[in-house]
């Protein structure tokens, strides 16, 4: 297959880009030519059939190089097929539960509702105490956030998955 898609992501602590790198393994195994490239990195999305979008939560709020990546660049995907999502809540359970149904930044949902993302997604995150710096372990232990890594590689390949069948679907 010829399409070509871009994993695009902003990430603190590198758990975001692990994300991002196993949905961009899971759609080359499914023919898909794919780039992997933190939000900075990226220079021209012409090239791209399709773009995936992902960052990291802190404290409900996207890191700043995803949010904007995501206004800079909403005209031309607007024109694209879009995917979304987040990562961040610890914890057991459904991420979007944890979260009340909080699936992206307020202030970037009028930036979302124009481009009209084919999905919104949250994963849960990881904080590995090691890459904290003091001040996060004393957030993370005033709100009692769980520490460990509560990624669940299954629902992420999944999300993946449908992706690939979605794009199948379109070619």
């Amino acid at each position: 297959m010829d399409t070509q898609i871009l994993i695009t992501y902003a990430t603190k602590h590198g758990s975001t880009a692990e994300i991002s790198e196993k949905i961009g393994e899971i759609l080359r195994q499914s023919g898909y030519s794919t780039d992997v490239l933190s939000a900075d990195q990226v220079t021209n999305l012409q090239s791209y059939k399709a773009v995936i979008l992902g960052s990291g939560v802190y404290a409900g709020q996207w890191l700043k190089k995803a949010a904007r990546f995501l206004k800079a660049n909403e005209k031309t995907l607007a024109g694209q097929m879009v995917w979304i999502f987040s990562s961040g809540p610890t914890g057991k359970g459904d991420p979007l539960e944890l979260l009340k149904g909080w699936r992206i930044p307020a202030s970037l949902q009028p930036v979302a509702d124009r481009i009209k993302p084919k999905d919104i997604t949250v994963f849960h995150g990881n904080n590995d105490e090691e890459k904290l710096s003091f001040f996060e372990k004393r957030i993370l232990k005033l709100v009692k956030a769980p520490s460990g890594d509560f990624r669940d590689w299954d629902a992420i390949a999944a999300w993946a998955s449908g992706i690939a069948g979605e794009l199948k679907g379109k070619a």
